[in-house]
């Protein structure tokens, strides 16, 4: 006899975070890999032990923000801190069934303007420590109007 969950996706969001003590617990390393094309890395750019040569390596917590973790590639890419710069993550997971990986997109932010996804954690999106983190940056110039990305028509 199968049994079956009822548990929605809204009732696991919002299921409390458990404060992490950043006094007492050990970083993680955060392997992110950035393209400013706007584009995340395809997935197979990952596979076979191989990763893209534009890494950036994090030392964070499970409860780092995307606003964190924006702040902290900016410090790193000067030409990332305009404002108006979008940041959109994916995290990269190896997927166990095809021995290839995945990538899900969990959230965008823009840099100078406060967004839906600011507060969004690692944690939240059900990182495991081992994924990697894609973050495709978009210049603001090449960045579509974000009025138009909005619209619900």
């Amino acid at each position: 006899m199968a049994l079956e969950s009822r548990i929605t996706q809204e009732e696991i969001k919002k299921e409390p975070e458990k404060p992490i003590d950043r006094e007492k617990t050990c970083p993680l390393l955060l392997r992110v890999f950035t393209t400013n094309s706007g584009r995340h890395h395809r997935v197979d750019e990952f596979s076979r032990g191989n990763v893209p040569s534009s890494e950036l390596q994090i030392y964070t917590w499970m409860d780092a923000t995307l606003k964190e973790l924006t702040s902290l590639v900016k410090e790193v890419y000067p030409e990332a801190r305009k404002k108006g710069t979008h940041f959109n993550f994916a995290i990269v997971f190896p997927d166990l069934r095809s021995k290839m990986y995945k990538l899900k997109e969990i959230g965008s932010t823009v840099s100078g303007r406060k967004g839906p996804d600011d507060a969004m954690t690692l944690q939240s999106q059900k990182f495991q420590i081992g994924d990697y983190l894609d973050i495709a940056i978009t210049p603001p110039n090449r960045a579509p109007p974000l009025s138009t990305r909005m619209r619900p028509f």
